[in-house]
């Protein structure tokens, strides 16, 4: 039986090559994902671990309260300073320390754009050595900084800013723009600035003029004597720091913090990944079950033979499971391999598009191998297994006197029956879903979806007979008798058409739900944009607010008819805390949609405030009732309500005057500034308002468009990653439509030959073929959509707690895309089957046996 087995194998191999296919592309997405994963972890720790050389101990600042000390200048306050550096330097198995000052620095790129990515963006001290050289960050060009207005750069962000060693560099940390001379290009392994962020170093009393205080330092990096122990050596300087105001922590310690880190930041694009490699593989499944169906269909007096001379039922399955583990190893091993290349290819694409890893060599691990393999085995098994069981159920007798018998009614009605009780339970979750508020019930979402799915799925037989009905009635009035036999074909089997279909049918539902959410959830946030907001520019910063000195110098531009900014504090009540937005009053209805239920800001002043409908709601306040206040500084004051407004997220919860919640401001800065313009926004009018902002790089200057164009950019890339990953799904979705029709084109060889006898056509063979590709591909694409529109409504509730603006908006535009790609794919599927059948000749395919 194991001979007969790999006979027919080998005897299949054109029948079996689509199979295979689509057993290798889920298994080259499986371990594409655990290599690329495997690759990048293993890089991205070599380089923390280079990051850590030589340390054995790290002190670090900490606050009593572990939250930063900031001053009212903005500068944070240490206890790690000079003086503990010389207690530490003293102590035995201590052989050197060193002082860093960390912080944040964006660079202005050509036009002022700014480099990197925000918190990305490092800044540090460089501290040479006797020769000049810092060993964290090697010199490549010049020298390191060594007075105020020298600073340098790490190669990538120089080469993107254009500057060359004695260019002029702009930048800044957290206030005005700086000006400083290049002096020096380093490198590094950092894998925040390899990641697409930026380094800029300082020298030290410039790094704590900017980031803390003279003296002050974030981190005391202490080298460990020949011989010494360093958990001893740990031990010794956690006795002489401060209490409660830093912290003492090993190397080793460190290295495996950084290693969970890594671990953690991998896992979800990992999760993701695998996802759509088991979506694929699921899709996968129907196509392998069809072929070995179909397979056996055409074998069975084959079979039959076999159990007339004494092979037994238990033999039959093994020999069809050994079949199907022998093609499930060879498309693995094939899968493996390419699957190794597509790790490489995704780690070269996330590079073009800023990723920036680490380098290092692709990591193979065992795990990844033998994932790889067993899943595409199993898999293969798996499918195969009930057509196995079928084939062994076929009496000889029948099987010698039939080529294919219709499936037995009684299987039927149960299959109708169970699917129309998973059916009912998806449908009965989702409906309950679509009543639920709280992002936390998503995984009920989930399930209800999947019970959805796989009752349609098990009812596509029962459902493929009216849809493909109402379809036939359209061929055949647009392509007469071609297209009444290209129905008639699709009927046939409805099982076998409902397998093809429900492989195309899990891409698009997929596809449609996601779009369908993404749609809905980018004209939410469209709506918040422009929801209250009567300004025509926003303006804020990438890291930190704005000076408050900048607000009025914007409203003195020519062309702005009100400016207001926007200064955030909060405080809390005996039963509530709350933020509150300062801002000017008299301004602020010019710049922003304030409709107020009851009351109103007119005469506003000193303590007065006023809140959202939501928060006076929710806490039974009403206008004229005063509140017991405790600021976030621990300042008590007494506030009064004037007005009651519509919910408006600018805003948010409170608003008082600029004068009531400046001073409770840990760091005195705006976080918004609404500009309204007389003449409506212009190109001119926004450089001018930057110029009046110092043109630094930190600033967002961003009007309607921009703002639209930035909410959209996420909810895009989200969209885009799916359907390039989904589109795996839905190739080997086209892989089953071609194979279904070739084998079908195979079991029709004397039918085909009959009909060109009595005058048909090869056009119109070909036509037929075509059809009932385009019919099965339409008929899948019909439930897929239904489906993902089906599933998006019932999970829109949960969508809407985090967009209260959400409503289900259907994009008609690109579901009609997905019908005709859905008919793209019917006709391409159809080429090779179509041309097959019609170079059939006449006299050999009546023959057939």
């Amino acid at each position: 039986m194991l001979r007969t087995a790999l006979r027919n194998v080998l005897a299949h191999k054109a029948r079996l090559m689509m199979t295979a296919l689509a057993v290798l592309l889920g298994v080259a997405f499986v371990a594409g994902t655990l290599i690329f994963s495997d690759t990048i972890s293993s890089a991205v720790k070599k380089a923390s671990e280079k990051n850590l050389d030589g340390v054995a101990v790290s002190v670090q600042a900490e606050a009593a309260d572990n939250s930063p000390d900031v001053g009212k200048d903005g500068k944070r306050t240490t206890l790690v300073d000079e003086k503990l550096a010389d207690k530490i330097r003293v102590l035995p198995g201590v052989q050197s320390v060193r002082s860093n000052v960390n912080g944040t620095a964006t660079v202005a790129g050509p036009d002022n754009v700014p480099l990197g990515h925000d918190w990305q963006n490092l800044a540090a001290n460089f501290q040479p050595d006797k020769d000049g050289h810092d060993p964290r960050y090697p010199l490549l060009k010049g020298r390191g900084p060594a007075a105020g207005n020298e600073i340098a750069l790490d190669e990538a962000t120089a080469k993107a800013s254009g500057r060359k060693i004695g260019d002029t560099v702009r930048l800044a940390t957290d206030g005005p723009v700086l000006t400083k001379k290049l002096v020096g290009i380093v490198s590094t392994d950092d894998p925040q600035v390899t990641a697409g962020g930026s380094l800029t170093l300082f020298d030290t009393a410039t790094a704590q003029k900017l980031f803390l205080h003279p003296g002050q330092f974030d981190e005391l990096v202490i080298g460990a004597a020949p011989g010494a122990d360093q958990q001893a050596l740990t031990a010794k300087v956690s006795e002489v720091l401060p209490k409660d105001r830093a912290t003492a922590t090993s190397g080793t310690e460190l290295a495996a913090e950084q290693s969970r880190m890594v671990a953690s930041q991998n896992e979800a694009l990992t999760q993701t990944l695998l996802t759509f490699a088991g979506i694929a593989l699921f899709v996968g499944v129907f196509i392998i079950a069809n072929t070995f169906t179909m397979l056996i269909s055409q074998r069975s007096r084959e079979i039959a033979l076999m159990r007339a001379i004494g092979a037994s039922r238990r033999q039959v399955v093994r020999s069809v499971l050994a079949e199907a583990a022998l093609l499930g190893l060879i498309s693995s091993a094939v899968g493996f391999a390419l699957g190794t290349g597509l790790a490489v290819g995704l780690r070269a694409v996330l590079d073009a598009n800023g990723a920036g890893f680490p380098d290092g060599p692709v990591v193979i691990s065992p795990t990844a191998v033998l994932s790889a393999l067993g899943v595409g085995v199993v898999v293969t098994v798996l499918a195969a297994w009930l057509p196995s069981r079928k084939a062994a159920k076929i009496a000889p007798v029948e099987a010698l006197n039939t080529v294919e018998a219709p499936p037995a009614l009684r299987s039927l009605v149960l299959r109708n029956c169970l699917g129309a009780v998973i059916t009912g339970l998806g449908i009965a979750t989702m409906c309950y879903v679509s009543t639920l508020k709280d992002a936390d019930d998503l995984p009920i979402a989930m399930v209800g979806g999947m019970l959805t799915l796989t009752g349609v799925i098990i009812l596509a037989p029962m459902l493929s007979r009216p849809l493909v009905s109402l379809a036939g009635v359209v061929t055949t009035r647009l392509f007469g008798i071609s297209g009444k036999l290209a129905k008639e074909n699709t009927l046939r089997n409805p099982r076998r058409t409902a397998a093809t279909a429900s492989a195309l049918m899990i891409g698009l539902t997929l596809i449609t739900g996601m779009t369908v959410v993404g749609n809905s959830a980018g004209q939410a946030m469209d709506k918040m944009t422009a929801q209250g907001l009567k300004a025509d520019y926003k303006i804020g910063a990438t890291s930190s607010g704005l000076n408050p000195e900048l607000s009025q110098k914007v409203a003195d531009v020519p062309g702005v008819e009100a400016a207001a900014p926007l200064r955030s504090t909060g405080f809390e009540t005996p039963n509530s805390t709350m933020a509150l937005m300062g801002t000017d009053l008299g301004t602020i209805g010019k710049v922003t949609q304030l409709d107020f239920i009851s009351g109103s800001l007119k005469g506003a002043r000193g303590n007065d405030i006023a809140v959202s409908q939501e928060m006076a709601k929710m806490k039974g306040w009403q206008t004229g009732d005063t509140l017991d206040a405790t600021f976030f500084d621990k300042k008590k004051a007494k506030l009064k309500i004037v007005g009651i407004y519509a919910d408006n997220q600018l805003l948010g919860d409170s608003i008082g005057a600029t004068s009531l919640a400046a001073p409770h401001q840990l760091v005195p800065m705006v976080d918004t500034l609404l500009v309204k313009a007389q003449e409506g926004p212009s190109e001119e009018l926004a450089k001018q308002i930057r110029h009046a902002l110092g043109d630094s790089p930190l600033l967002k200057v961003q009007d309607h468009a921009d703002l639209r164009k930035e909410n959209a950019a996420s909810i895009d890339m989200v969209l885009n990653v799916s359907y390039g990953l989904l589109g795996m799904a839905v190739i080997i979705a086209v892989v089953g439509v071609v194979n279904t029709l070739a084998m079908s084109v195979f079991e029709r060889t004397r039918e085909i030959g009959m009909l060109r006898a009595i005058g048909l056509a090869r056009s119109g063979i070909k036509q037929m073929v075509r059809l009932e590709s385009v019919v099965i591909a339409l008929f899948g694409a019909g439930l897929g959509i239904a489906v993902g529109v089906f599933c998006s409504w019932a999970a829109g509730n949960l969508v809407s707690q985090g967009l209260p603006t959400y409503e289900l908006l259907l994009p008609w535009g690109r579901l009609a895309l997905f019908v005709l790609i859905a008919l793209v794919v019917g006709m391409l599927a159809a080429l090779w089957p179509a041309r097959r059948a019609a170079r059939l000749n006449m006299l050999e395919a009546i023959g057939a046996q």
